[in-house]
């Protein structure tokens, strides 16, 4: 029998993207409306991304430049990076390390798939506390997600039966309409209660009743 997958995006999945980002902006520039700045922060950083290999460290640098200048705000000196070095600082979603740790002790291997850079998934997987079993970054690889590059280097590096993966994932834009158009499974962790007619394996609130989900989905004597 083949092993089971879960493969996970970690920033807004497993850790605090929005909030990590949000407390920054708001310590930033404080008179500014934050949830405004993250909004417009949300659409700038794919922008960035798009079709380029260039280091996580780079895009946020790029993009917390890129919406100073847009939204006519001076960007403090010696602050162009204050979004990479607050990163391994943005804190854990509380339910997950046990919910890794069940999958774990269910037999689950896990893997993460993220648009970030080696130190900074290390760091984040270390405030995690749950080993994994596979890690890919987007540079190394040379793409960010919504391109297929990630799934295409999980699956060539693993081996791992599609039939017995799923992902799991809280971006829409990001994971779960590039799995809809890869055919590849994916439970959306809907962590900001929104609606989409994107289709999906699962949808949860978080991740705390995740290992009944992936049981139901791929029983253990399934394949």
């Amino acid at each position: 029998m083949t092993d089971r997958w879960a493969t996970f995006d970690c920033y807004g999945t497993l850790i605090d993207w929005m909030g990590g980002i949000r407390f920054t902006l708001a310590r930033l520039w404080p008179d500014a409306d934050p949830d405004a700045l993250l909004a417009r922060y949300h659409a700038i950083e794919p922008v960035v991304q798009e079709g380029r290999g260039i280091p996580y460290r780079t895009v946020l640098a790029e993009a917390l430049t890129k919406l100073a200048a847009e939204e006519a705000l001076a960007l403090p000196a010696g602050e162009r990076a204050a979004l990479a070095d607050s990163l391994p600082a943005w804190p854990v979603f509380p339910e997950v390390p046990a919910t890794l740790t069940e999958l774990r002790d269910r037999g689950w291997r896990l893997a993460i798939l993220s648009n970030t850079d080696p130190a900074f998934l290390e760091a984040s997987l270390t405030a995690i506390g749950v080993p994994v079993d596979e890690r890919v970054v987007a540079s190394e690889i040379g793409s960010y997600k919504p391109a297929f590059g990630h799934w295409e280097a999980f699956f060539t590096r693993t081996g791992a039966d599609r039939r017995r993966h799923v992902h799991v994932a809280a971006s829409l834009f990001h994971d779960v309409q590039p799995c809809a158009a890869l055919g590849l499974p994916c439970v959306w962790i809907n962590r900001e209660a929104e609606t989409s007619d994107l289709p999906r394996a699962g949808e949860l609130a978080d991740l705390t009743g995740l290992p009944g989900t992936l049981e139901a989905l791929v029983p253990t004597g399934d394949g």
